[in-house]
């Protein structure tokens, strides 16, 4: 084993509070593993959630395993080393069980990279009994795991607290692999995808003219033969069940959920986070997270104290996550804890958000997340806050002496036009003239749609016009004194888009990402046109990819919150705005 990289792994263990160290033997061998760096996936809350979970039980060992940073890649390989749990430094061949916490789809091509360096086969159809028995939670796996599904042996949709456990136990009941998927597969929520078989449309191949293509050009005309077909038909075999449905634990006070690890190498350095609320009441028309996560739950005040009180022991700094804290009822009291530094995720824009900011003097900057510039786009999906809220949070937040104003913004939203993009411009305007103070900090991110939103039938803009948006924004705000303006890499929001949208044929594509390291270039390599996924609009008597699963709202239900927005977008016409 390559004694550089063994000693970059201690330096980083060095630097740990809360690891847990065990014998392997005698115990269920599981390595934990988040298909991004450590800096990364140790931000992760739902990572190391799940890495105290399975070290909970006292039949099972749980380790961790990344993706290697970009410059030790190369050493990998040159000296031929395996990559490693952490902990005992074991290669990832030696544990019964390799789980993987996926929670950004951008991120799949690094599981086919991690698996290709430990010289483990990338499809479940080509391991068997003594291959380590591969499975896949977070967050991507509740919504759409089929992109993947040829990977991995046994999939969870939902909250892992529960049927986690359920699937330990049903694993050290199991003599077999074929009796452990048979029994696994009657565990709510647990999904193997080798006991269902997916039929798709007959089209003809891509001409070779499409195939030679340049890819920036590919798919434009929306309408060519090497448009893959739709689903036909999707059958479950062997007993399994048609429908997977999604696992959500009712009372998150109740469930021991929690951060075991700090560090300073993470995003958050030094910072124990503490789920506070899951899900959340807004349910804005593209937000994921607001759908799948739902009801929301809120984590009752004896249990945020009792976590507050643990972080204490190792750490003064704490983070509280949700994506609505303003909604939280006990979050005046919680940040009025003394000897605690909090951090919080962003604030929606009200009058309490802007009082909850007074409680937080020792920090320089505060978020909120406006995402469109006109009341027309908000109405479009379903913000629920007028541009008074926003200038007049922005005012109190600003009176409190914050330093910096965070604003987020997405771009290419559905229906989007140019007068949208005037809004944002305007309205970043009017908050700066409140205050010469402070800087404001711009975030753009490009639209994509996601499984079981009401956007879900929706496609995205084409990248020329979400590139020219952007670049007007920046233009017209940038030589104003105190705002910057930062935005994602539209490509790789296309990439995100085909991976959340897509089926069981992207496994092609991200197998040829290993030697083609442009997604698009891989699609069409291996006979995508990935505009199929994401930039047509869909119709409701479409087969989606995700629809086996049942997330807890009906597709009817989706189909008319996005009628609603589109008839939305009609509404007062087009805005008057003079940038």
């Amino acid at each position: 084993m390559n004694r550089r990289l063994t000693e970059k792994t201690d330096r980083l263990l060095s630097k740990e509070r809360g690891a847990v160290f065990k014998e392997p033997g005698g115990r269920i061998n599981v390595c934990l593993i988040y298909p991004n760096t450590y800096r990364v996936g140790m931000s992760n809350l739902g990572f190391q959630g799940i890495y105290t979970l399975l070290n909970d039980r006292s039949d099972t060992l749980c380790e961790r395993a990344f993706l290697p940073d970009e410059d030790d890649i190369d050493e990998y390989v040159r000296t031929d080393t395996k990559p490693f749990a952490l902990e005992s430094k074991r290669p990832l061949n030696n544990f019964d069980i390799l789980a993987f916490s996926v929670s950004f789809e951008n991120d799949y091509p690094n599981i086919l990279k991690i698996l290709e360096l430990a010289n483990i086969p990338l499809r479940a159809s080509d391991r068997n009994q003594t291959h380590p028995l591969l499975i896949i939670g977070g967050v991507c796996a509740f919504f759409n795991p089929e992109p993947l599904a040829d990977f991995f042996d046994v999939c969870f949709i939902g909250e892992a607290e529960e049927m986690l456990n359920e699937f330990i136990d049903t694993y050290k009941k199991s003599e077999t692999r074929k009796e452990l998927y048979g029994k696994a597969a009657a565990i709510e929520g647990v999904y193997v995808p080798k006991f269902y078989s997916v039929r798709y449309e007959n089209n003809p191949p891509l001409p070779p003219f499409f195939a030679s293509a340049n890819p920036s050009e590919c798919g434009s005309k929306g309408g060519m033969g090497g448009f893959p077909g739709g689903i036909t038909q999707r059958e479950a075999i062997e007993g399994a069940p048609e429908k997977i449905k999604r696992r959500y634990i009712k009372d998150i006070s109740a469930h021991k959920f929690r951060q075991s690890i700090v560090t300073p190498e993470t995003e958050f350095s030094d910072m124990y986070l503490i789920e506070a609320m899951r899900g959340c009441p807004w349910k804005c028309r593209f937000c994921v997270a607001g759908h799948i996560y739902s009801p929301a739950r809120k984590k009752d005040l004896p249990a945020i104290k009792g976590e507050i009180d643990n972080a204490l022991k190792i750490t003064e700094r704490v983070g509280l996550i949700g994506p609505s804290l303003t909604d939280y009822p006990h979050i005046s009291e919680v940040l009025k804890t003394e000897g605690v530094d909090f951090s919080i995720t962003s604030l929606r824009a009200s009058r309490k958000s802007a009082e909850l900011v007074g409680l937080l003097k020792k920090h320089k900057s505060v978020s909120i997340a406006p995402e469109a510039g006109t009341e027309r786009m908000r109405r479009v999906i379903n913000k629920k806050i007028t541009e008074d809220d926003i200038i007049e949070t922005s005012r109190l937040i600003f009176s409190e002496g914050m330093e910096n104003l965070r604003l987020y913004f997405m771009v290419g939203l559905p229906t989007e036009n140019d007068d949208d993009i005037k809004g944002i411009v305007s309205l970043v305007k009017k908050i700066r003239d409140i205050s010469k103070k402070g800087n404001i900090v711009l975030t753009l991110s490009t639209f994509v749609p996601k499984p079981f939103t009401p956007f879900q039938w929706h496609g995205m803009e084409k990248i020329a016009i979400v590139k020219e948006r952007l670049k007007a924004i920046k233009s017209f705000l940038l030589p104003i004194k105190g705002i910057k303006v930062f935005h994602d890499v539209p490509k790789y929001a296309y990439m995100q888009g085909f991976f959340a949208m897509g089926d069981r044929r992207g496994s092609k594509a991200l197998e040829a990402m290993l030697k083609i390291h442009d997604w698009k270039k891989a699609c069409i390599e291996t006979g995508i046109d990935p505009d199929f996924y994401i930039m047509r609009n869909k119709d409701f008597s479409e087969n989606l990819p995700w629809d086996f699963i049942d997330s807890g709202i009906s597709k009817e239900r989706l189909w008319d919150e996005y009628q609603k927005a589109l008839s939305e977008s009609i509404k007062g016409g087009r805005s008057e705005i003079t940038v």
